[in-house]
């Protein structure tokens, strides 16, 4: 229904911030409200998601599209509501978020309140593929990395010396494979021959 607000932080709290615009005050529920403690009755934009319950209409601001997009996305994983999703937003950036859902990163996701290993599953099976970063370098890099270092530790775990692991990790990380097992089998295949 709002897609932006243009106006001036009026107030700041602990859960959000009051924006007037042309006389009216609008309260808005934002992840961490103090990040914008230096623009206290400056004039900014606050990106808009109206939430309507049964109970209460509310209104979420965020500082950027970007923002706004991945608290609608959390938004609509079974297990995560508005709450969550704002907290989630609270302690990290949408790359991060995506980077941590595209290398399948449970134990990263566990790390936000109120998300257990099972709301992690959910959130990676709901959003794989379908959220986009702004450096696809950066994240099919980290991707790989990720990727490589579970095999290396595969290797470890296969009884493998660290002095064979570091010999085969170089010729590894030239690869780009898509999966923590055909970095295995080209690893092993490395190792017999």
């Amino acid at each position: 229904m709002y897609a932006y607000l243009k106006g001036k932080i009026m107030t700041i709290l602990p859960t959000h911030l009051v924006i007037e615009v042309s006389g009216i005050g609008y309260e808005c529920l934002t992840p961490n409200p103090y990040r914008f403690n230096h623009q206290l009755d400056q004039m900014i934009t606050l990106h808009t998601q109206l939430v309507v319950r049964e109970d209460a209409q509310l209104l979420y601001g965020f500082k950027d599209e970007e923002e706004k997009a991945m608290f609608n996305a959390l938004n609509k994983v079974t297990g995560i509501g508005p709450k969550s999703a704002l907290a989630i937003l609270a302690t990290s950036t949408p790359q991060e978020i995506i980077k941590a859902i595209e290398s399948e990163s449970e134990s990263y996701l566990i790390k936000f309140p109120g998300i257990g290993k099972k709301t992690a599953r959910q959130i990676i099976l709901d959003l794989k593929g379908k959220l986009t970063i702004t450096d696809e370098s950066e994240l099919f890099k980290e991707v790989n990395d990720t990727l490589l270092n579970e095999a290396l530790l595969a290797f470890e775990a296969l009884g493998y010396s660290k002095r064979e692991i570091t010999k085969i990790e170089k010729e590894l990380k030239k690869k780009q494979f898509s999966t923590v097992d055909e970095y295995v089998k080209q690893g092993l295949q490395m190792f017999v021959s």
